[in-house]
């Protein structure tokens, strides 16, 4: 018997991304899932972004896994990684010379480098340096908070991501709100409160930053800036990229794009420029975005589940798995594309070469065939084989790190701010890509 197509309404819903400023619509997702592993979603045109040929949403476990671990077969460099297709010809060839948009064996290449560069003595360094950039934010927040109260993604969540990148990077502490404004234009470029982002002090910045930022783009007499997927969409960003690697070519330090630019591969040959560069993006943007909102996401889920915030007081060691539990739940990064280099199928559903597919993490986190009560907080779930960092040759490196950062500043919140509680409605991200949390007012007990 065939299963009948979804309703329309449903997979609308979907893709819309204001649909995801009230939140994830996640029955929707639930009776999808129940219906069909992979379903068909239009792509119309929306908040001024033109209309696309569709593609295949995944919906279930076991099918975003077997799209994330079959590289030669759905490819991350035929149309790149974005919902939407890349504008023009050239603008397909730029978004192929980032890693993330690379199939293997170039992608290989550049990740065998990036990997050799975590030396084990960089990570004990980042991470003591983290754990120490918890402590002192933490400090801050409660030191400065009026009356216990504070906003959490701003106060608390957005810093620690930036000053650990600053540390990975090389980037001087002075001008790390610049990768706050970079990746707020690249993942928020469907939020307005997020298009045009300009939150960096250029007075605060180094003669670098300066230099820089003489090249940012201004909005179009649409009021719309740039597209940020492209090179002219954010020219600030590469010309700080250029200058930066050039500074560390001159005076290499012990930071990780330092021993980057200091690697060389299995043909004697070293990252180029243009390679830092579009490495740099990769960091400033998706290592910053993924971490800013998984650490408020977390926060939510502790403030709607105040038993575990108590059984987390009361016994710490159980903070890793329960940053494992709390990353699932959230799941900072809903979707990513790859298109299919074959004809295949996947579940019972045909696809044709050139498809868009289109898996669903927030929904591969939520199958009921893998997680006994989904959508439940349960901060002692074992196993727990969530992909909120990917799967197959795409996982992601700074994963380990991510942890480490969860796990520092939910132990300084945990201990020293008390029972936390909402105090006022959270502001969500306008984004079917991103889980974002702009705004989440919290008051907080004495400890």
């Amino acid at each position: 018997m065939t299963t009948p197509p979804p309703a329309a309404a449903d997979t609308d819903r979907i893709f819309d991304a204001s649909t995801y400023v009230a939140g994830v619509p996640f029955e929707v997702l639930t009776r999808l899932r129940e219906q069909q592993a992979v379903v068909w979603v239009d792509e119309p045109a929306l908040l001024g972004w033109p209309a696309g040929p569709g593609f295949w949403l995944v919906l279930r476990h076991a099918e975003v896994e077997a799209v994330m671990t079959q590289p030669q077969r759905y490819s991350s460099a035929l149309g790149g990684t974005q919902i939407r297709d890349p504008a023009t010809a050239d603008a397909l060839r730029f978004v192929r010379r980032m890693m993330l948009n690379m199939d293997p064996p170039e992608h290989t290449r550049l990740r065998r480098l990036l990997a050799r560069s975590f030396t084990s003595r960089a990570l004990a360094q980042l991470e003591a340096r983290i754990r120490d950039h918890a402590r002192d934010i933490v400090t801050r927040v409660v030191g400065n908070a009026s009356h216990g109260r504070c906003d959490f993604a701003k106060d608390i969540g957005a810093d620690l991501p930036l000053l650990a990148l600053a540390e990975i990077l090389g980037v001087p502490p002075q001008d790390r709100m610049l990768m706050f404004d970079w990746s707020n234009r690249v993942i928020g470029y469907q939020d307005p409160d997020y298009a045009s982002s300009s939150s960096f002090d250029l007075d605060a910045g180094t003669a670098m930053a300066r230099k820089a930022m003489r090249l940012r783009p201004q909005p179009g007499p649409d009021g719309l800036m740039p597209d940020p997927r492209t090179r002219e969409g954010m020219p600030d960003l590469y010309a700080y990229a250029h200058l930066l690697a050039e500074e560390k070519r001159r005076n290499p330090g012990d930071d990780v794009m330092s021993l980057l630019l200091a690697q060389v591969d299995d043909d004697g040959g070293q990252v180029s420029i243009e390679e830092f560069e579009n490495m740099f993006w990769l960091f400033a943007v998706a290592g910053n975005e993924t971490l800013r909102n998984g650490l408020p996401g977390a926060c939510i889920a502790l403030m709607e589940n105040p038993d575990a915030q108590d059984e987390l007081r009361t016994d710490p060691s159980l903070l890793p798995r329960a940053v494992e539990e709390l990353l699932r739940w959230w799941t900072p990064v809903m979707t990513f594309r790859r298109t299919a280099a074959e004809d295949c199928v996947l579940g019972d559903t045909a696809i044709r070469t050139g498809d868009k597919v289109v898996v669903s993490f927030i929904s591969a986190n939520r199958d009921e065939r893998v997680f006994h009560e989904p959508d439940r907080l349960d901060i002692r779930r074992h196993p727990n084989p969530h992909m909120v960092f990917g799967q197959g040759p795409h996982f992601c490196l700074g994963a380990q790190l991510a942890r480490v950062q969860m796990r520092a500043l939910f132990g300084e919140v945990l201990s020293r701010m008390g029972r936390l509680q909402t105090d006022g409605d959270p502001a969500y991200l306008r984004s079917n890509f991103q889980r974002g949390v702009k705004r989440l007012p919290i008051r907080w007990s004495v400890a």
